[in-house]
């Protein structure tokens, strides 16, 4: 037995595969990892990593939030937004973490101070995802981002 998993973001259908062994997303309280027969759930995550385990492989994606329902080996994806790694521009993304540090350095209001985090909170997911599919694929040494 396996999980069905559908990643949907407003704009389109990101992600659907059927066989999937292992779903490991980044919850609000930490790495939620979801395997066949878990219990029902319904809860946010947050901009991270979303890692996709199925036949050997594992597929990366920076997702920058939503929800995530798990119901009878079937998980659905509601994201803000989701991008497999070689669909991110990398050096746009690095382009709006370091727009987000300096938004953050700077005295601003309360507001956009939430909103550099979260941008800064987004671009970080996208560049993780980038280096990490570096390594996998090159044996490239870690960056700053870590593992």
């Amino acid at each position: 037995m396996a999980l069905k998993v559908d990643i949907v973001t407003a704009e389109r259908l990101v992600y659907s595969e059927e066989g999937v062994e292992r779903l490991i997303v980044p919850g609000v309280e930490g790495e939620l990892g979801v395997l066949t027969l878990h219990a029902p759930l319904l809860t946010m995550i947050q901009p991270g990593v979303l890692r996709i385990v199925k036949g050997g492989d594992e597929v990366e994606m920076a997702i920058t939030g939503g929800f995530i329902e798990v119901r009878q080996n079937r998980v659905t994806i509601l994201a803000d937004a989701a991008e497999r790694a070689e669909e991110i521009d990398t050096v746009r993304a690095e382009e709006a973490r370091r727009l987000a540090q300096r938004r953050l350095e700077e005295r601003i209001s309360e507001e956009d101070l939430a909103r550099a985090g979260a941008s800064l909170a987004r671009a970080l997911a996208r560049l993780k995802v980038v280096e990490r599919r570096r390594r996998r694929r090159g044996g490239v040494p870690p960056g700053p981002l870590g593992p």
